[in-house]
């Protein structure tokens, strides 16, 4: 059985944890005359990716997880944080461990859970960022009403574009 709830910041505080997922192609993002152009394109050959984080961040202004339990084991997460100076909520982690993910809804749950707190938090909209090879992340997110309201060439490295790794930024309003 599959139990949700508040992660509780003294005991999860730092935790570092590591997200790995298949990608099969990318969002090729090219610079035009009046701002930017998006085509999906196809890696010849599927690529393993991943990044490594924490929970809690200090970056983060007044951060909140939940998690996904089954039984007494974490095995899945969302994590956010209201920005004042802008009145928005900053999504700044969701991820479902294998081999829990693509069913049983966990992912959706955790969304709605971060969302519904940013509504009753009265941000404005609600934020997040992801990578333009993420697809299957861009995917999820549009599916939850997000949308993608900038990007970032060089957010990680200056070879970003070369790597079809690009940051963006995807946004919903509230």
């Amino acid at each position: 059985m599959i139990t949700f709830s508040p992660l509780d910041k003294t005991l999860y505080a730092g935790k570092k944890f590591s997200i790995q997922y298949t990608t099969h192609g990318y969002y090729d993002i090219q610079k035009t005359a009046d701002g930017f152009s998006f085509s999906y394109q196809p890696f010849e050959k599927s690529k393993e990716m991943g990044f490594e984080d924490s929970l809690f961040g200090d970056w983060l202004e007044a951060p909140v997880a939940y998690g996904a339990f089954e039984d007494d084991a974490l095995i899945g997460f969302a994590e956010g944080s209201p920005e004042s100076w802008n009145n928005r909520w900053r999504i700044s982690n969701i991820a479902v461990f294998q081999p829990h993910r693509r069913h049983l809804g966990i992912g959706t749950r955790l969304m709605n859970m971060m969302l519904d707190t940013a509504q009753k938090s009265g941000a404005r909209m609600a934020v997040l960022e992801t990578q333009s090879c993420n697809e299957r992340a861009i995917s999820f997110y549009k599916k939850h009403g997000f949308e993608i309201i900038g990007l970032d060439l060089y957010a990680y490295t200056n070879t970003d574009p070369d790597r079809h790794e690009i940051r963006i930024e995807m946004g919903r309003i509230l």
